[in-house]
């Protein structure tokens, strides 16, 4: 009995203590309110800390992981299941989403907030996508705000990697090197997680919980409701499908660390870390977690095609317009993967996708931006729990069909 309580302690005591400092985070946020602001630095430490090794971390998960592969067949096909995959679950998410908004029916008055807009850059379409792919100066890629940049830059590395032969070696011994010491640095820094993220708790719950309330508590209740829904359901059902029972178990007993890294960070970037320890818990093969979970980040998000889908209806039902017609319907679903792959993995990334689809729509965006960028900000703990997860359960799917792997 002892010794079971021993390795009980063990074995989730990082969990624990992630759960008391989040906590009495939440505790001294609704005790003491907008004071706790005064501890907030603390939280801004810790993430700061995380995003600074963040970039390395993917430049090294993703290089090595593709010049480790043995041929360039196995990497196509990689690329196909998993592209394959991300499609898959993001198109399935919005049309739950869909059918949620369509139970239960947005009709309500807004009341437009006036809120800092951020500075847009204008450019023609060709320029914008130059910029989201490329930069024109190596520096710029050690900015997470370049992270698309950085991941085909990591991607092309790996590759040339790959195809120098025997005189590539040294330099992929570097790059397997680096990613040890990379997953070393993090594990120091995930130390500091209770404090950081009880912090940044007690931040959330004592200046923005009264927001959650008001005007937005039918569709925030609409989406909060339908994410749990697909939350539990669906990544149940996919992890059936990954491998079964066991699977299913898998998945489930091994996901709490990253689940509430996701919710306290709000970063899916942030949780790459904690993503990737759980993906080599799962038994997830070294190939796929490292090329999975670090593409799926910036590239793969149920969570906000999820809430891509209830900015469009709230602010249809804003300007009175008609959510019904198949056309709408399908430009909406088109719209939500553009933006699950433009949207970056830092929190509030999302305005880049907000533009997009008030853009397409032909909504003012003096009017409507604001309330698209609130409403995006109220649902993004749990848009980045469903994108996170979502990148956890796409690698186990990516290594059954790519791998046959069983568990």
């Amino acid at each position: 009995m002892e010794v079971k309580k021993i390795n009980f302690l063990k074995s989730y005591s990082s969990i624990l203590l992630l759960l008391g400092g989040i906590t009495v985070g939440s505790i001294f946020g609704l005790v003491f309110k907008e004071k706790v602001e005064v501890i907030k630095p603390i939280g801004d430490i810790f993430l700061n800390l995380l995003f600074t090794a963040i970039i390395p971390l993917i430049f090294f998960t993703i290089a090595s992981s593709i010049a480790s592969l043995e041929r360039t067949e196995k990497l196509g096909k990689l690329f196909v299941v998993m592209i394959t995959v991300f499609l898959s679950t993001v198109l399935i998410s919005g049309m739950v989403m869909i059918i949620a908004v369509y139970i239960f029916p947005i009709h309500q008055n807004v009341i437009i907030s006036k809120v800092p807009l951020e500075n847009i850059q204008s450019g023609s379409i060709g320029d914008q996508i130059a910029q989201l792919l490329t930069v024109n100066d190596f520096f710029e890629l050690l900015s997470r705000k370049s992270m698309l940049a950085l991941i085909i830059f990591s991607f092309l590395i790996g590759f040339a990697s790959l195809q120098s032969g025997e005189k590539g070696n040294a330099f992929r011994s570097f790059l397997d090197s680096g990613n040890e010491v990379m997953k070393q640095l993090l594990n120091m820094i995930m130390k500091l997680a209770p404090i950081g993220l009880g912090a940044y708790f007690a931040y959330q719950v004592g200046v923005f919980g009264p927001q959650l309330f008001g005007i937005y508590a039918k569709p925030l209740g609409v989406y909060y409701g339908a994410c749990v829904f697909y939350f539990f359901v669906f990544f149940s059902l996919y992890a059936f499908v990954a491998g079964g029972k066991r699977a299913f178990k898998v998945f489930w007993t091994n996901n709490i660390t990253s689940s509430l890294t996701a919710v306290g960070t709000c970063s899916s970037i942030a949780t790459i870390p904690a993503n990737l320890d759980a993906a080599e818990k799962m038994g997830i093969p070294k190939h796929v977690r490292n090329l999975v979970i670090p593409l799926g980040a910036p590239l793969h998000k149920d969570g906000s095609s999820m809430s891509s889908i209830l900015k469009i209806t709230f602010l249809f039902a804003m300007f009175g317009k008609d959510f019904t017609s198949p056309s709408t319907i399908l430009l909406a679903l088109g719209i939500t993967v553009i933006v699950s792959i433009v949207e970056g993995g830092i929190p509030n990334g999302g305005y880049i996708g907000e533009v997009l689809a008030i853009t397409v729509y032909g909504l003012p965006m003096e009017q409507a931006l604001p309330v698209a960028m609130i409403l995006g900000t109220l649902v993004d703990p749990i848009a980045t729990l469903l994108n996170a997860n979502g990148d956890v359960i796409s690698s186990m799917l990516v290594s059954r069909f790519a791998e046959k792997t069983k568990w």
